[in-house]
C-alpha cells in the first residue's frame, strides 16, 4: 500500500506534533515510564508508512491543537518530513525493543541505550518545535547532495510556491 504522506505539509502543524513528541519524551524520561516508547514508536511507524491521517498524535494536533493556533499555514515539502518521521520510527522502535530486552533479561546496557536514544528523541523534536530546525530534513538534504537520494524523489514537493493560493486582501 503506498504512503498517504502528503507532498506538502503545514510546517506549523509539524512543529506542534514535534512539541507533543517532546512533551511525551520528557515525561517519559522524568518519570521513567519507558513503556511510553511503545505507543510513540507505533505512532511514528503509522505516520511514516500510512501518513499523518493514521497517526493518533497527528490527528490530535490537527483536530484540537492546530485550530487554536492563529499562525497562518506555512507549506513545506513533505518528503523530508516523512524521512524525519522515519528516523523517529527507527529510533523509538529500537529503544522500545531495547527496553523490552532490559525488562526480560535485566540487561543494564540495553537500558543505558534506551536512555541515550530517549535523550536524542528529546533533542530532535525540541529543535523542530522551538527553532523550526528539522534534523531529519537536514540529513535528507545532505543525502540528496551526496547523490544517495535521487533529486526526483522531491521534485514534486520542492516547488511549494506552485501550491500556494494567491490570497487577495479582504
Amino acid at each position: 500500500m503506498p504512503s498517504r504522506f502528503p507532498a506538502v505539509v503545514d510546517d506549523v502543524t509539524v512543529r506542534l506534533i514535534a512539541a507533543v513528541v517532546l512533551v511525551t519524551v520528557v515525561a517519559m524520561l522524568a518519570l521513567q515510564q519507558w513503556w511510553l516508547l511503545v505507543p510513540l514508536a507505533a505512532d511514528f511507524v503509522l505516520r511514516t508508512t500510512l501518513g499523518p491521517g493514521a497517526s493518533p498524535v497527528a490527528l490530535l494536533v490537527g483536530r484540537w491543537v492546530r485550530p487554536r493556533v492563529s499562525a497562518l499555514p506555512h507549506p513545506t515539502p513533505g518528503t523530508p518530513k516523512r524521512f524525519a518521521a522515519a528516523i523517529g520510527a527507527v529510533l523509538t522502535s529500537v529503544a522500545a525493543l531495547l527496553w523490552l530486552t532490559s525488562v526480560l533479561t535485566g540487561a543494564d546496557r540495553a537500558m543505558t541505550a534506551v536512555v541515550v536514544i530517549a535523550v536524542v528523541m528529546a533533542v530532535f523534536p525540541a529543535l523542530e518545535a522551538v527553532l523550526g530546525l528539522c534534523v531529519g530534513c537536514v540529513l535528507f538534504g545532505w543525502l540528496m547532495r551526496a547523490g544517495l537520494v535521487p533529486e526526483d524523489v522531491c521534485v514534486e514537493c520542492a516547488d511549494v510556491t506552485s501550491r500556494l493560493r494567491v490570497r487577495t486582501p479582504a
